[in-house]
C-alpha cells in the first residue's frame, strides 16, 4: 500500500510474513537507484565536493553522486551527474561495485563508478544544488575519514573501496 508517492521517492507500507508465522508491516521508501563517481585526476587526486545536506543539517564531503533518470544507463548517468556537479568529464569510466544505502528501510542501490582521464568543462550543477569542488590526495581523504570529518556513508566506501581494491 503506497503512504506517499514523491518526486524522487515513494513510501510504501508491506505486509511481511515472519519466520514464526507471524504477520507484521514493513514502511519501505522506494528510490530508483543512483551513481557514485569516485574520479581521479592524473595526480591521483580524489574530486570531491561540499555541499550543505538538510536532512543531516551540515555541509558534508562527499563523492559526487546522483538519481539514475528512468531508463538511463546507469554509466551515462555517472558521466553527466560528474560534468554537472564537477565539471569534469571522463575519458574512461567503469563500473566497480553496487551496493544498499540503507536496506533496513530503503531499497536503494547505488552504483560506485571509477572515472579517470578527466577533462575540465564547466559544470551545470542543478539550480537548487550548491557545490563547492575540491581535489584531495588519497592520504588527505583517508585522514578525513579516520577523524569522522567525512561522515557520508557512499564516500567512505568509495575511498575504503580505492584503497583496498585499485591501489594494492
Amino acid at each position: 500500500t503506497f503512504i506517499y508517492r514523491g518526486r524522487v521517492i515513494n513510501l510504501r507500507q508491506d505486509r511481511v510474513n515472519l519466520p514464526d508465522g507471524r504477520e507484521t508491516t514493513r514502511e519501505i521508501v522506494e528510490h530508483p537507484g543512483a551513481v557514485v563517481i569516485l574520479a581521479l585526476t592524473n595526480e591521483k587526486e580524489i574530486v570531491m565536493i561540499r555541499q550543505f545536506r538538510k536532512p543531516a543539517e551540515e555541509v558534508l564531503w562527499e563523492l559526487p553522486a546522483g538519481t539514475v533518470e528512468p531508463g538511463e544507463d546507469l554509466k551515462n548517468c555517472a558521466r553527466r551527474e560528474l560534468e554537472e556537479e564537477t565539471g569534469y568529464c571522463p575519458r574512461k569510466i567503469k563500473k566497480l561495485i553496487t551496493f544498499f544505502s540503507t536496506p533496513g528501510f530503503c531499497n536503494e542501490r547505488l552504483t560506485l563508478f571509477l572515472a579517470e582521464d578527466l577533462e575540465k568543462k564547466n559544470k551545470n550543477e542543478d539550480a537548487d544544488e550548491f557545490i563547492k569542488v575540491e581535489l584531495i590526495g588519497i592520504d588527505k581523504a583517508l585522514r578525513l575519514v579516520k577523524e569522522n570529518i567525512i561522515k557520508d556513508a557512499k564516500t567512505i566506501i568509495g575511498i575504503l573501496y580505492l584503497v583496498s581494491r585499485i591501489l594494492v
